[in-house]
């Protein structure tokens, strides 16, 4: 895992095992950045999952993010908190769509476990019949880099 100091003079960059910790336990959204047909940007906020070092996001396969992603794979996120100490994440990477049930109900899962704490309300069984249905896609997100900080500590020489 490539990481960069996010605010040079300002904080720390989180270690490789604080960076996989605050994507793993996090509950904060994922800002994810595409390019629409025109070349202008667009940010989605989503819910994602990170596992061995990819980040995952279940979405309708009708969303302009999927059909953004099939023009250009190139993607940017953040996922940060704005509670004080400031702390996140964020980088670049590429996407890649799957249509694939089988594949994408575990994902889906873990998912909506995190976000709902359950496969047993509403949304998270709404948002499971979609997937289960064809109608949701997981989009996967291998990044080349992460852009970490960690404010806690203020001002670093």
């Amino acid at each position: 895992m490539k990481i960069v100091h996010a605010s040079p003079g300002f904080g720390n960059a989180l270690t490789e095992k604080q960076a996989e910790e605050f994507l793993s336990k996090s509950k904060l959204n994922l800002l994810l950045g595409t390019i629409d047909p025109k070349g202008e940007p667009n940010v989605h906020p989503v819910w994602y999952y990170y596992e061995n070092g990819k980040l995952y996001v279940e979405t309708s396969k009708s969303s302009s993010k999927v059909k953004n992603i099939k023009n250009n794979n190139a993607v940017y996120f953040c996922i940060d908190d704005e509670k004080i100490p400031y702390k996140g994440v964020r980088g670049k990477g590429t996407a890649k769509i799957s249509e694939n049930i089988e594949h994408n109900t575990p994902i889906a899962s873990k998912i909506m476990i995190k976000y709902t704490g359950s496969l047993d309300n509403q949304i998270a069984k709404f948002l499971m019949d979609g997937v289960k249905n064809g109608f949701s896609v997981i989009l996967e997100i291998t990044p080349k880099y992460y852009a970490t900080w960690d404010h806690s500590t203020g001002i670093t020489a």
